[in-house]
């Protein structure tokens, strides 16, 4: 299920931005992404993302980060580190595999991540996840 078509599209307000590779949403406590079909997501690509949001990580936002997997797409598992040694924006990150291989993706993808990272097998159960991290728990409802 892709974000906007989900019921937090209509309980939260967010920002889409479209690029190239995909879509993503930023909301108040995190940002979701919809890579493309057949999309390559490394470092350029990643430097991408990250210059389009540079005003919000320069006030020294905090988000957590979904991973929502609607297609089949490649991701450069050293990413995980790199952002985190360069980058100290992200709080946790969801992936939300709808498929038994994403699945496995996400588990080797875990081992890389420095900070929390869940596996989730749907886009409500990342989202509930999210928001009930201490940092941001009671200051955003969704129902």
């Amino acid at each position: 299920m892709t974000f906007e078509d989900s019921k937090y599209s209509k309980l939260i307000p967010y920002k889409k931005v479209q690029f190239p590779f995909g879509t993503f949403y930023l909301t108040k406590h995190f940002t979701i992404s919809e890579f493309n079909e057949g999309v390559h997501v490394d470092y350029a690509i990643a430097s991408d993302i990250i210059s389009h949001f540079s005003e919000e990580i320069k006030r020294g936002f905090k988000i957590g980060y979904i991973a929502n997997r609607i297609n089949s797409y490649s991701f450069d598992l050293q990413l995980w580190k790199e952002v985190s040694d360069d980058y100290d924006f992200l709080v946790a990150s969801a992936v939300v595999s709808y498929t038994n291989f994403n699945h496995l993706n996400a588990s080797l993808e875990k081992h890389f991540s420095e900070k929390s990272l869940k596996r989730c097998k749907s886009l409500d159960e990342a989202i509930k996840w999210i928001l009930d991290l201490k940092e941001f728990k009671n200051k955003c409802k969704t129902n």
